[in-house]
C-alpha cells in the first residue's frame, strides 16, 4: 500500500503515486468505466524492454525522453493475476510491481544503456521502497528476456556495487519476463499530463530533471 514516510512541506501534503487531481483516495478500474491502454506492438526495427522501478509516472517519463525510445508504457509485472487493476495491485495481492515497457531501436539506444539508465533513475538498493512509497508493488526488478540481457544486468549489478554509489548493496531482483499488463489509461502519460499534482512537483520531476543533468547525451532534443 502507498504510505508516506517521509513528511515535507507540512501545508502541502504530497500524495503519493496512486492520487489523481481532484479524485478521491479511491482508485477507478475498468469496471468503474476506467479504459486500460493498450500496448503498440513493436516496429520490425524494434526490441522490447521491462523494468521496474517504484513510480511508474517518473520510470515512464525517463524511459520515453530517451533517444532511441519510440514509446514506454506503464503497467505491471512479475506477479500471478492476469490484467489486473491499480487497486488490486496496490492491495498487494497480485504480486505485481509497478513497470513499463520500453520500446526502442538498438540500432539507437542499446539494451546495455537502458540498464545502466534503469539502475541510474532509481535507488536500486531500497527493498520495496522507493521515494514516498512503500510496499513490493514499488519492487526493483529487471525483467530479462535472453541469456545475454541476464548477463548484462547482472554486469551491471556488480559495476554499481563495485562504485559504492549507494554505499549500500544492490537489491534488485532478475527474473525472466512473463507477462506484463498496461495499466489503466489516466496514468500513461501522467507527468506531462498532470504537472501540478504536488507528487509530480515534488518527487518525480525533480528525479527526473536530475537524471537528465546527469545524463544530457541520452535525452531527445
Amino acid at each position: 500500500m502507498k504510505t508516506m514516510f517521509f513528511l515535507v512541506l507540512t501545508m502541502l501534503s504530497i500524495a503519493s503515486c496512486d492520487a489523481r487531481p481532484g479524485a478521491a483516495a479511491t482508485v477507478a478500474t475498468e469496471q468503474d468505466g476506467e479504459r486500460f491502454a493498450t500496448l503498440p506492438k513493436p516496429l520490425p526495427n524494434e526490441e522490447v524492454a521491462t523494468f521496474a522501478s517504484g513510480c511508474f509516472w517518473r520510470a515512464e517519463h525517463v524511459f520515453d525522453n530517451l533517444r532511441g525510445v519510440r514509446a514506454a508504457v506503464s503497467g505491471y509485472a512479475g506477479g500471478t493475476t492476469a490484467n489486473p487493476t491499480y487497486q488490486q495491485v496496490g492491495h498487494g495481492s497480485t504480486g505485481h510491481a509497478e513497470a513499463v515497457q520500453v520500446y526502442y531501436d538498438p540500432k539507437v539506444i542499446s539494451y546495455e544503456t537502458l540498464v545502466k539508465v534503469f539502475f541510474a533513475q532509481h535507488d536500486p538498493t531500497t527493498l520495496n521502497r522507493q521515494d514516498p512509497d512503500v510496499g513490493p508493488e514499488y519492487r526493483s526488478v529487471a525483467f530479462y528476456r535472453t541469456p545475454q540481457e541476464k548477463a548484462q544486468l547482472m554486469a551491471e549489478i556488480q559495476r554499481v556495487n563495485a562504485s559504492k554509489r549507494y554505499g549500500r548493496p544492490v537489491v534488485t531482483q532478475v527474473v525472466p519476463f512473463k507477462a506484463f499488463y498496461p495499466a489503466e489509461q489516466y496514468h500513461q502519460q501522467y507527468l506531462v499530463k498532470h504537472p501540478e499534482n504536488p507528487y509530480i512537483q515534488h518527487v518525480s520531476l525533480p528525479h527526473y530533471q536530475e537524471f537528465a543533468r546527469e545524463f544530457p547525451q541520452l535525452i531527445k532534443k
